[in-house]
């Protein structure tokens, strides 16, 4: 196994590489976990503002991304402590689990590729229904109203949709 000690300061090229490879992965792991965009954010840049602070060693890139989540995990669980708020998850060892053996070393990159290969297979409205119902968050009424539908057919809609999305991302998983 390969060690590197870093110093007690970071070099900041080697700290701005370290960030580079493990911030999106660290931001969907938090999301994954059930934390908010913004509050996900947030924790991302203080659990890099806290390796900042405390060097570490890094074995390799996998024992790396493994330690980067349990720093933010801790850095999530302090924030709902804050808010009195009880986590998602009852057993968070469980999720990490459920996240190494889902996302792999990867941080999520091959299921995120996989979603936008199927994405663009999807039908054109089921596409725009989902784009405002996810990224543009709007309510079920408000898609109701831009693709003229019925609340309960917009409900029929993105539930099929998930489905498919689902079935295609486990097929080019595997």
């Amino acid at each position: 196994m390969r060690m590197t000690l870093l110093p007690r300061r970071w070099d900041r090229e080697r700290f701005a590489a370290l960030v580079s490879r493990h911030q999106a992965a660290l931001w969907r792991y938090l999301r994954y976990l059930g934390c908010e965009g913004a509050q996900a954010d947030d924790l991302v840049q203080d659990t890099f503002l806290a390796i900042w602070e405390r060097p570490f060693r890094e074995y390799s890139e996998r024992a790396t991304a493994r330690y980067l989540r349990q720093a933010a995990r801790r850095q999530f669980l302090m924030a709902l402590r804050h808010q009195r708020v009880r986590p998602l998850f009852q057993d968070l060892h469980e999720a990490e689990a459920a996240w190494e053996s889902f996302c792999g070393s990867d941080g999520g990159n091959r299921y995120r590729d996989a979603l936008q290969l199927c994405l663009d297979e999807i039908g054109d409205r089921a596409r725009t229904a989902l784009d405002l119902f996810y990224a543009g968050t709007r309510s079920r009424d408000h898609v109701a109203q831009a693709l003229t539908m019925t609340v309960e057919g917009v409900k029929t809609l993105l539930r099929r949709s998930r489905a498919t999305l689902r079935e295609c991302v486990m097929r080019r998983l595997s």
